[in-house]
This record gives structure tokens, sequence and C-alpha cells, in this order.
């Protein structure tokens, strides 16, 4: 018997797309911002070493991960427009969705065997769990304008997020408490592998389970997608010409383009902050012991989460009230005023001061943009290649991002002066963003 799908609008079909943020999110907290930043940094002074000998070389250990960041963003910044050229033509996105969900999922199983002495195979799982996250994120967007109408779109792209945040953070709970107590949970130590690194092998083990689990609530309801009508030529590199199609249009809709060049600049310095924030604070601080190092961005991480869920809620009443480009207006301006503050933290007050408001701007300004640029899409249901390429341009903000930390961090030997590197892109973005509504557009 068939499965009847949910019209667009309709409550079922709106909450099954959000969905899949309760599902992933997890990824992006448990993986990229807690656990693994504190499972990268304890492996290190374990050990007893700052650097590792990699590729013939010696680096160190921040620059180490910034840079494997930065490599799995170039094949995302590939990969994305591929599948986008071959899902607008077949119709058929929702088994790529399943596809880079299912390849994320295992890969954060795989960082269970993560260790130096087999470096090389630790971070291909870092590298491909970047990879299935960021992508099937990237399809999960692309369905925005397919199941919601204009109106709809900043309150559900909120809701998203929201449920991101609760999800991950229930997740995040339980596996922080197998990590302070892991006698609790019958873990031991056993050679020269203390307890409280395998319980966070053991969370990464959760978060693939979980990310597979619920997200087959999504899978089920999602439509499959829409088929490109005419011919079929060059499907495989088709995305990169609907990427090319898409610029060209944008030179008819000067609002988008401003919006979007605007959003690459400042979301340069969002996903940056979002990737390393954890690595700053657990190398920059100073918090006494490793106990108190744990403790203390345990708290600060769940502060953060905690805080977003508010901040994404009354960021979407503020683009109500005020519009979405003041709002985002505003937020920038918060975003550049912590990248200074942070230059200065030195002790876990200060870091938890930042946190807080790294909360109330972190979800606001991730939902926000994606709604906005949702809204000034033309008349389309070529959805896919438009949101592709705003996940593109996304995507090559964070390599120049991620790499241009990784070598101020290198060649200073502090990570301090990134932050005011970074800093400097919201300021631009700022001024960018108030020329978007100076222009007038039919769309």
């Amino acid at each position: 018997m068939a499965q009847t799908l949910a019209l667009k609008g309709s409550k079922k079909l709106l909450n099954a797309w959000a969905f899949y943020d309760w599902a992933n999110s997890v990824y992006s907290l448990v993986i990229s911002s807690a656990i693994f930043p504190l499972f990268y940094g304890l492996l290190f002074r374990t050990a007893g070493i700052e650097q590792v000998t990699i590729f013939g070389g010696e680096i160190a250990r921040a620059p180490l991960i910034s840079y494997v960041t930065s490599l799995a963003f170039v094949f995302i910044a590939i990969v994305t427009p591929l599948i986008s050229g071959v899902a607008d033509y077949l119709g058929n996105k929702k088994v790529f969705l399943k596809f880079f969900c299912y390849l994320g999922a295992a890969s954060c199983i795989g960082l269970y065997w993560f260790s130096l002495e087999h470096i090389y195979f630790g971070l291909v799982c870092y590298f491909f769990g970047l990879v299935g996250f960021w992508v099937s994120f990237a399809i999960n967007n692309s369905y925005l304008p397919d199941i919601a109408y204009p109106e709809q779109q900043d309150g559900i792209s909120a809701k998203g997020f929201s449920l991101g945040y609760i999800g991950s953070v229930i997740l995040l709970v339980f596996n922080l408490f197998m990590v302070m107590e892991p006698d609790f949970f019958g873990i031991t130590d056993s050679g020269d592998e203390v307890a409280e690194i395998k319980a966070m092998k053991y969370s990464f083990i959760s978060v693939g389970i979980w990310w597979i689990l619920f997200s087959q609530y999504t899978f089920k309801h999602l439509p499959k997608g829409y088929k490109r009508q005419g011919e079929r030529h060059h499907i495989i590199l088709n995305g990169f010409k609907e990427l090319k199609l898409v610029w060209h249009q944008l030179g008819q809709n000067r609002k988008l383009k401003r919006y979007l060049g605007a959003f690459f600049t400042y979301s340069m310095a969002v996903q940056t902050i979002m990737l390393i924030a954890t690595y700053f604070g657990e190398e920059e601080i100073v918090w006494g012991s490793d106990d108190e190092r744990t403790m203390g961005l345990i708290v600060s991480i769940l502060l953060i989460q905690i805080v977003a869920i508010l901040g994404a809620t009354v960021t979407a009443w503020a683009s109500k009230s005020f519009g979405n480009i003041r709002t985002l207006v505003v937020i920038n301006v918060i975003w550049g005023v912590l990248c200074v503050y942070a230059y200065f933290l030195q002790t876990p007050m200060d870091f938890y001061i930042a946190a807080g408001f790294v909360g109330i701007v972190m979800g606001g300004i991730q939902a926000l943009s994606r709604s906005t640029y949702s809204k000034f899409l033309p008349e389309t249901t070529d959805t896919t290649s438009f949101f592709s390429f705003y996940d593109v341009a996304e995507k090559i903000g964070i390599i120049i991002g991620t790499f241009m930390y990784g070598i101020i961090s290198q060649l200073t030997g502090s990570m301090r002066n990134s932050t005011i590197f970074l800093g400097l892109f919201f300021l631009i973005g700022i001024c960018l963003l108030l020329r978007v509504n100076k222009v007038k557009t039919s769309s």
C-alpha cells in the first residue's frame, strides 16, 4: 500500500523536517563542540606531547585539527553541487540525505578507535563525520521551501534549531555523566587507557546510534524529491552548471546577491568559531587541574546550548517585529564584540560569560540566515540548486576561516590572535547587510 505524503505546510511534514535537527545535532554538539575536543586534548596531554608527526612533518594539535577541518570542507564544497545535480535530475534527494546521514553516523562510531597510534584512521573518521553531517544538513535545508510556505519558514527554521539543541543536550548530559562517573557504568581503567577516555569513546558510538535512530521519522515523511523535467545530459557535472545558472540569476535579483555576499562573510566567522571554540577554551583558559578543565568546558558547553534554545526563539520573534536584516545586523554586532572580548579571556568566569552570549546569538544567526535566504529566493521548484549554492558559499567561507585560523595560530603560537581576525569579518558583514534593503526587487 502506497504511503500518503503529508501536504506542504502541514504540521506533520513541518515537524518531520524539523526533527532531523533533533537527529543530527548530536554530532555538532557531542563530536564537534564537546566530547571530541576534550578527548582530543586529553589524548595529547596523557601522552605528554603537543605535536605529532604526520605526513613526514611535526605539527601541533590545534593547527592539525584545523587543517583537517579545512580539507573536509573543501571536499564538502565539491560534493554538495555534484549531489545537487544528480538529485535535481533524478528527483531522489532523500536517497542522498539517507546516505550521508549513515556515512556521518558510521564515522562517529569509527571514532571509537581514534588514537595517536592510529592517527590516520582517526582523522579519516573525523573527516567523514564532518562530510556526513554537513552534506546531509545541506540536503535537508534544501527541503525548506518545499515543505513550508514563506510565512512559516522563520518559525519552523527556529523550531528545527531548538529541537536540535534540546535533543543534543539530552544526549550530552548522559554522555557527560558517563565521562564524569565511569564507575557507575562499569567503565574502568584498562592497560594504558583510563576510564575517562573509554567513556568518551562510548559517547561517540552513542552519537552514531542516536543519529541513525531518530532520522527515521524524517525519512518516513519527507517527499522523495522533485524530478527535473527535460533531457538529462551530464548529470554528474550538472550541479556545477546549476551553480553557474544560479549565479547568473543572482544578477537579476540584487537583493539576494547582496544578502549572499553578507552571509558568506559573517558565516565564515560564525562557523569557524563554532568549530574551534572548545579547542580555544581547552588550550587558552587557565583552568587549574585537568578535572577543573573538563568540568569547566562541560559547564560552558551546556550553558551555550541551553541559552541557544532561548536565543533562536527570541531571534524569530525579533525578525517578525523588526525585520530579518535589522535583526541580523544586531546579531553580527554582538558577535563582533565577542571576538574582541575573546582575545582578553583568561579565567573560567571570563569564558562562562562569553559562552552565555555565544549561546544567545549562535542559534539565532543560523536559523535566521537560513530562513532569510529562503524568503529571498525567486519562485522556483529548483530549490536544491539554490540551497546548494548557499551551502557551497558557506563551506568556502569555512575553508577560508578555519585555514586562516590555523595559519595565524601556528605562526603566532596563540589562538587568541585569530579571534581579532574573525571579528573583522563580522564588521564587514554588518556593512554588507546594511546594503541589502537598499535595493528594490520584484522578488
